[in-house]
Order: C-alpha cells, then sequence, then structure tokens
C-alpha cells in the first residue's frame, strides 16, 4: 500500500511539472569585472541579468571622483587590452539609433546612463534596460566590455554623450545558467 501512495504522489507531482514550463526556468547571467585603464583606480562589478525582453544591470564601482557623475556604456568590441580602454571600440549600437539615455525611446542598445558617486568615490546602480539580451542574437552583450568614462552622459550629444576618457573597461562574461 505504501509503494503505491508513494507511486500516485510522484505521479501527480510529475504531471504538475509537465504542465507548468515556469517551475523550472533557465536563468542567463553575465558579470563583467571593472579594472581601470592606465592611470587610473576604478574598479568594480556589473552584472547583468535577463528578465524577459529586459536586462536587469547592477553596477557596483569604486575609485570614482567623490560625488562625481560619470558616464558607463556597453561597448561594441570585447577587449580591455589598450591601455586607454580604447580596444573596446564605440558604444555597442546594434540597432544603430542614436545616442541617448536608458530611458529614451531612442537609445544605443549599450547606454546605460550615469553613476552618481558618493563622498568616497562610490558609486551603486540598478536599472531595466530594453535592446539588449544575453543570449545568442544580435543584440547580445555577452562577449562586450563596460566602459565608465571620466565624465557624465549628457544623454544628447552624438555619437557618445560626451562623457570623456575611459577610466575603467571589463569584459562581460557570461555565467552557467542556473535553473530557479
Amino acid at each position: 500500500m505504501k509503494s503505491v501512495w508513494i507511486l500516485i504522489v510522484g505521479c501527480a507531482l510529475l504531471a504538475a511539472c509537465s504542465g507548468n514550463s515556469n517551475i523550472f526556468s533557465k536563468k542567463q547571467s553575465a558579470t563583467a569585472i571593472l579594472a581601470p585603464t592606465k592611470g587610473n583606480s576604478v574598479s568594480g562589478t556589473v552584472n547583468f541579468t535577463q528578465k524577459g525582453d529586459m536586462v536587469l544591470v547592477e553596477a557596483k564601482i569604486n575609485g570614482l571622483k567623490p560625488n562625481g557623475t560619470n558616464g558607463i556604456h556597453v561597448h561594441e568590441k570585447g577587449n580591455c587590452s589598450a591601455a586607454d580602454g580604447s580596444s573596446a571600440g564605440g558604444h555597442f549600437n546594434p540597432s544603430s539609433s542614436l545616442h541617448g539615455g536608458p530611458a529614451g525611446t531612442t537609445r544605443h542598445g549599450g547606454d546605460l546612463g550615469n553613476l552618481k558617486a558618493d563622498a568616497n568615490g562610490y558609486a551603486q546602480m540598478s536599472v531595466e534596460v530594453g535592446g539588449i539580451s544575453l543570449g545568442t542574437e544580435p543584440n547580445s552583450v555577452t562577449g562586450r566590455a563596460v566602459i565608465v568614462h571620466a565624465g557624465a552622459d549628457d544623454l544628447k550629444s552624438q555619437p557618445a554623450g560626451n562623457s570623456g576618457a575611459r577610466v575603467a573597461c571589463g569584459l562581460i562574461s557570461k555565467n552557467p545558467d542556473k535553473f530557479f
């Protein structure tokens, strides 16, 4: 009798799981570890998490100018080998749009806006952006680079927001998918 009961419960659980594909969904994520460009001390981590059609971008950055504002963007090439970060190329722009802010309707996929540092030069940012992904699509940021700039992005100047020199660079690397 006990084994029949276990079989019935097991079948019921299996049926419930097969009828709901959201019980075990795959969560895609990626991380960029930022290193300073020559003559700078900016470092930190930028995490990317796929959330449907949007990507949640969460950054924690140290070594910024106290109380300063710094542009942050995804750049087209996953290459941080140049001392000044120029090897990362221009802003990632899969839709061939004009430059803008992360909430704008017109923006590069890589336009993430600005970081606002505290009195100790530390900044945190959390923003959801559309137009990019972590998959294999042409709009994927995986394998590209994150750049932090010396100045504020004005969110309108073309082609890149007039945010100045590159003070940190990090390659965006895909994390192993997790099932939730």
